[in-house]
């Protein structure tokens, strides 16, 4: 089940992040920033069996979205819960109007590299040392539909 992140979570969020990606960790201060002063921000988890074993952060602003973050438990690997992640993500955008969606991954991760390349992303760029270790990230972008015509409110 996918749900929005409560404060609640933020021990076991933490601690994944800390398992997760030992060299530069989100904090819970950074996940706090995210709930309750980050106006673009929708958290969410995913929970099966009273576990959390993924979450995602996603950025909607204005015709724009991007992942800044969506991890999942090793213990929960090979099960879709990236995917379902993603689709939430990607829904929540869509429903927006979002012409684009965006996230960065490290060069290394080959394994959300193969989510994002089937969920229709595409590698847009490189931003050099962009991780605290200095480890490169791609960008990657995928297109959304934007806004229609029957969107607008005729101005």
């Amino acid at each position: 089940m996918i749900r929005r992140m409560e404060e609640r979570d933020l021990n076991r969020i933490t601690a994944l992040e800390q398992e997760l990606f030992p060299s530069d960790p989100w904090k819970e201060k950074n996940f706090l920033y995210e709930m309750k002063e980050n106006p673009y921000a929708r958290l969410y988890v995913c929970e099966e069996d009273g576990v959390i074993c993924g979450y995602a952060d996603l950025w909607i602003m204005f015709e724009q979205a991007q992942i800044a973050n969506l991890a999942v438990a090793r213990d929960f690997w090979g099960r879709g819960i990236g995917r379902k992640l993603m689709l939430r993500c990607l829904k929540d955008a869509e429903e927006e109007g979002c012409e684009v969606i965006s996230l960065e991954v490290r060069v290394s991760n080959e394994r959300a590299i193969r989510l994002y390349q089937k969920s229709g992303f595409i590698k847009a760029a490189v931003r050099k040392g962009y991780y605290e270790n200095g480890e490169d990230a791609d960008l990657m972008i995928r297109p959304l539909g934007g806004r229609t015509d029957d969107d607008s409110d005729g101005n």
